[in-house]
C-alpha cells in the first residue's frame, strides 16, 4: 500500500522525481514544451465498483417484504438517509447490507471502468491511485476492497490503493468521485474534484468551473489532457 506521507510529499519519490525534473529540463532546452505530469485519484465505490446496483439487489434479497428505491429514484449520496425517509427502521436495515460479509467483494465493475483505468495507468506522465474511504465498521470492508481490486485489476494494482477517511489529505491533480461534496481537514485540497455521474447525483447542478464525467465512455482522456494545459 502507498503511504500517505509519500503521496503528500513528492520529494519522497527520490530518483523518480529527479528523473522527471531532468526530462523537463531537457525538454525546455530542446525547444519542446514541458509536459505536465498528472496524478489522478480515482474513487472506488460508485466509480469503479457498482455500489448502488449491488446494494439494491442485496437489500431486496435480504428484505423482500420491505419497500425499496429504484435506482432512477435515488436522491442524495447517503443511501441509508433516503431509506430512513421511507420508514425509520429501514435506515439501519440499509446500513446492515454494506456492513455484511461479501458485500464489497461481490460488487460488479462499473461499465468501462477496468479498461479505462488500466489504460490510464499506462499513459505517459500519468500517476494513478485508487483512493477509497472504508466504512467505519471494518470487519470486512478493507480486506474486501483489496480483494476486489486484485480480482478485477490484478495484484500489481494493490500498490496503487490508498485507503483514507479524509481524501482532502491526499495530494493530486484530479479526484474522480461520485460524492458531490467532499470535505475534510484541508479546506482547499490540491486536486480538482470531477463529479462522476451516478444515479444519486444526476439531479445535482454544477456551477462552473466544476466539471462532471458522465461515464467511462465520456471522454476521460480529454479531461486529463485539459488538466495538463
Amino acid at each position: 500500500m502507498i503511504s500517505l506521507a509519500r503521496l503528500t510529499n513528492p520529494r519522497g519519490s527520490g530518483s523518480r522525481l529527479s528523473g522527471a525534473l531532468t526530462q523537463a529540463f531537457c525538454a525546455v532546452h530542446q525547444g519542446r514544451p514541458e509536459v505536465r505530469r498528472l496524478r489522478v485519484l480515482v474513487d472506488m465505490d460508485g466509480v469503479l465498483a457498482d455500489f448502488e446496483g449491488g446494494f439494491l439487489q442485496k437489500f431486496r434479497d435480504a428484505y423482500p417484504e420491505e419497500p425499496s428505491i429504484e435506482l432512477q429514484d435515488r436522491r442524495g449520496f447517503w443511501v441509508s438517509a433516503q431509506y430512513g425517509e421511507l420508514h425509520p427502521d429501514l435506515c439501519e436495515k440499509a446500513i446492515s447490507i454494506w456492513e455484511s460479509k461479501n458485500f464489497f467483494i461481490d460488487l460488479e465493475p462499473i461499465p468501462g471502468a477496468v479498461e479505462a483505468v488500466k489504460e490510464m495507468v499506462n499513459m505517459k506522465d500519468t500517476d494513478v491511485f485508487i483512493c477509497t474511504s472504508p466504512i467505519k465498521k471494518y470487519n470486512y470492508c478493507p480486506y474486501e476492497k483489496y480483494a476486489w481490486v486484485e480480482k478485477h485489476f490484478g495484484k500489481e494494482f494493490l500498490e496503487l490503493m490508498v485507503l483514507t477517511r479524509d481524501k482532502t489529505l491526499v495530494a493530486g491533480n484530479l479526484l474522480i468521485d461520485d460524492k458531490p461534496d467532499i470535505s475534510g481537514v484541508e479546506l482547499y485540497p490540491k486536486w480538482e474534484h470531477i463529479l462522476f455521474s451516478a444515479c444519486h447525483n444526476m439531479h445535482v447542478q454544477l456551477r462552473p468551473p466544476k466539471r462532471r464525467l458522465h461515464s467511462w465512455a465520456d471522454g476521460w482522456k480529454t479531461l486529463l489532457d485539459s488538466k495538463r494545459q
